[in-house]
């Protein structure tokens, strides 16, 4: 089942991010880029939904993920 809404936070250059981004597209999975580092605004919103400036973050249909690996993300995505 595909999601509704997914939005993933990232910081340019981040390895870790840039390997959430291939997930994602590898699946077909639509979502939201936001550049924490660019947007101070995406920033705010992704400390107020995680409680940490770590990323990348995901929020998947309301289920929040922050600072994974694609390992970790398959776990969670399997899970919700």
């Amino acid at each position: 089942m595909k999601p509704k809404h997914v939005r993933l936070f990232i910081k340019p250059g981040c390895p870790w991010c840039d390997e959430a981004s291939e997930w994602l597209d590898a699946r077909q999975i639509q979502y939201e880029t936001l550049d924490v580092i660019r947007n101070a605004a995406a920033r705010a919103e992704m400390l107020e939904l995680t409680g940490q400036t770590r990323a990348p973050s995901v929020e998947w249909d309301g289920h929040v993920l922050a600072d994974f690996g694609a390992d970790e993300l398959e776990v969670a995505v399997s899970q919700w």
